[in-house]
């Protein structure tokens, strides 16, 4: 298996990997809207290939703390196989972004998603470094990594699209 950035080739297996790995179609729209949204960064958009096959894919887009506007990344959706699941392509694929993104100078990523999973990659409930959530009903779901310092606080917004789920 090897991670490289999303190619447009690519757009046919990515959909396919989201619409298998969850139970409704709103990952797969959401990422399909998120490409053509100004918040997508391409660098940021990542899939795993097994045997020429995409397996996996995972996308940080362009979010946002107000009220001070500092840039932000949302993490999200990360989707695998689900025949490949359980063999650490998520895993790997969290790791290369995160990777990719603290490399472009990125400061602070955000996510909603379960806590003993992305525990493991340094995320931590976001109030924690002065990070309130987009809903503040999302509690301990709502995460964030930093990746600089200082780290920005403010209220977490991600890309439009996001706000149409």
């Amino acid at each position: 298996m090897i991670v490289r950035r999303e190619r447009p080739a690519d757009s046919r297996g990515v959909d396919a990997v989201h619409r298998a790995a969850f139970p409704t179609d709103v990952e797969a729209r959401l990422l399909a809207e998120l490409r053509e949204d100004t918040g997508f960064l391409p660098h940021l958009a990542l899939v795993a290939v097994d045997g020429g096959d995409v397996v996996g894919s995972v996308v940080a887009t362009r979010g946002w703390l107000e009220p001070v506007g500092a840039a932000a990344l949302g993490l999200g959706p990360v989707g695998v196989l689900p025949t490949q699941q359980g063999r650490g392509v998520g895993t790997v694929l969290v790791h290369a972004l995160l990777a990719v993104a603290e490399a472009a100078g990125e400061r602070l990523v955000a996510l909603l998603g379960d806590p003993a999973y992305y525990r493991r990659f340094g995320f931590v409930v976001s109030t924690e470094l002065g990070v309130d959530p987009p809903d503040p009903t999302w509690g301990v779901h709502f995460q964030a990594r930093a990746l600089a310092d200082p780290t920005p606080r403010g209220t977490f917004r991600y890309a439009v699209p996001f706000s149409r789920l």
